[in-house]
């Protein structure tokens, strides 16, 4: 029985990991005052029919802290990257060949405070995706059968612990990535 509580906890703590990793590349793309090759690499982009990862498309580099710059290796891409980019960033890219140099502005106030808003939007998605697990493990454990009061209660006293951790990591996160934005 105690087997079964360790495989609900186990997988439990697998799905927090995966809601946090999820997190981290989420707001890995929110745009800080500095370029970053997270903000395009996994940009949808239309090619040949299908959508595709800008970095699947070429390579990404940023030579200047305001700047990305986008090498593609097939000429009859760099329309789609294009559009991608303005569609999606509101940005508009320079087109030198099969180069495309996106210039980043630098941020206003009120774009900060955007991004400060959906940085805490995202936060809460993730924080509620771990509880929602905490809640599913939490209802599998009170339903074995044949387990005593106090297993159940240390069980979910360990769960408890568990979902405060990632709670508690997700948050660090959140604080970081708000000065990142905040800060000139």
């Amino acid at each position: 029985m105690l087997q079964m509580v360790e495989d609900i906890l186990k997988s439990a703590e697998e799905d927090m990991k995966k809601a946090l990793n999820h997190y981290k590349n989420e707001i890995a793309g929110l745009r800080t005052g500095r370029a970053s090759t997270s903000l395009v690499e996994d940009l949808k982009v239309e090619y040949y029919g299908t959508k595709v990862p800008l970095k699947q498309l070429g390579t990404i580099s940023v030579p200047e802290a305001n700047q990305i710059l986008i090498q593609l290796w097939d000429s009859n891409a760099v329309p789609a990257v294009e559009k991608a980019i303005m569609e999606n960033l509101n940005l508009t890219p320079q087109r030198q060949g099969n180069t495309i140099r996106v210039i980043l502005p630098p941020l206003t106030e009120e774009r900060r405070k955007d991004l400060v808003r959906m940085l805490h939007k995202m936060t809460e998605e993730a924080r509620v995706a771990v509880r929602n697990i905490r809640r599913s493990a939490k209802e599998m454990i009170e339903e074995l059968e044949g387990i005593s009061e106090d297993d159940i209660k240390r069980s979910l006293d360990r769960l408890q612990k568990l979902t405060d951790k990632y709670i508690e990591e997700i948050n660090k996160l959140m604080e970081a990535k708000e000065q990142d934005i905040m800060s000139l």
